[in-house]
C-alpha cells in the first residue's frame, strides 16, 4: 500500500493548490467599420479602467473619437478626463453603488435645509420676542387709512377710485376698510 504525498509535494510538483490566473483584451473597435483601433492586454491584476486613457492614446490626435461606451467599470474621474480631453461622449453607466451614494448626499442635504429652516423660525421667534419683528408695514400710513375710510363713508368714491387716489391696488383697500371695521 502506498502513502500519499504530503500536501507541500504536491503543492511544489504538481500546482494543484495554484490559482490561476487569465487575460484581459481591452479593445477599441470603430462602431461603423468594426475596425480595431487600439489594444491592451493585461493580467487580472489590473482593472478596466486604468487601460481607457492608455487605449484613447494609441489612436492619433487627429482622428476624431465621437463617442466611447464602456460599462459601470469605466466609470471614474480618469476615464472622464481622458474621454474629455479627446472630446468624446461618454456613455457609461453609473457604477452600482453610484445610487447609494447620491441618495447619501441627498439626505445630507435634506439635513442642512431641515437645520437652517429650523435656526431661522428660533431666530425669528427671538426677534419677535424682542418687538423687532413686526411683519410687513403697511403701504398706507395711519392717517391715510383714516382718510381713506372717511372717503368711503361719503359714499362718493368707489373702491377703483380709492385704489387710484392713494395707488394702491383694490383688494388694499378691502383690507383696509375690513381692518378698520374690526377696531370699531
Amino acid at each position: 500500500m502506498s502513502k500519499p504525498a504530503p500536501i507541500r509535494y504536491r503543492t511544489l510538483n504538481w500546482s494543484s493548490y495554484r490559482r490561476r490566473g487569465w487575460r484581459k483584451v481591452n479593445l477599441a473597435v470603430d462602431e461603423a467599420t468594426l475596425e480595431v483601433r487600439a489594444v491592451e492586454i493585461t493580467g487580472s491584476g489590473v482593472g478596466d479602467a486604468p487601460m481607457l486613457p492608455g487605449l484613447l492614446s494609441q489612436i492619433p490626435e487627429g482622428e476624431p473619437i465621437a463617442s466611447v461606451t464602456a460599462d459601470g467599470a469605466y466609470d471614474g474621474r480618469a476615464c472622464r478626463d481622458a474621454n474629455a480631453d479627446r472630446g468624446a461622449e461618454a456613455i457609461i453607466p453609473p457604477r452600482r453603488n453610484a445610487k447609494l451614494f447620491f441618495n447619501i448626499l441627498a439626505t445630507f442635504a435634506e439635513f442642512e435645509a431641515d437645520l437652517i429652516r429650523m435656526r431661522t423660525r428660533e431666530g425669528m421667534a427671538v426677534a419677535r420676542a424682542k418687538g423687532k419683528l413686526r411683519g410687513k408695514k403697511p403701504k398706507l400710513s395711519e392717517r391715510q387709512q383714516q382718510e381713506l375710510r372717511r372717503m368711503y363713508d361719503t359714499g362718493e368714491y368707489s373702491i377703483s377710485d380709492l385704489a387710484e387716489v392713494f395707488s394702491i391696488s383694490r383688494p388694499t383697500v378691502y383690507r383696509t376698510l375690513g381692518r378698520q371695521a374690526a377696531a370699531a
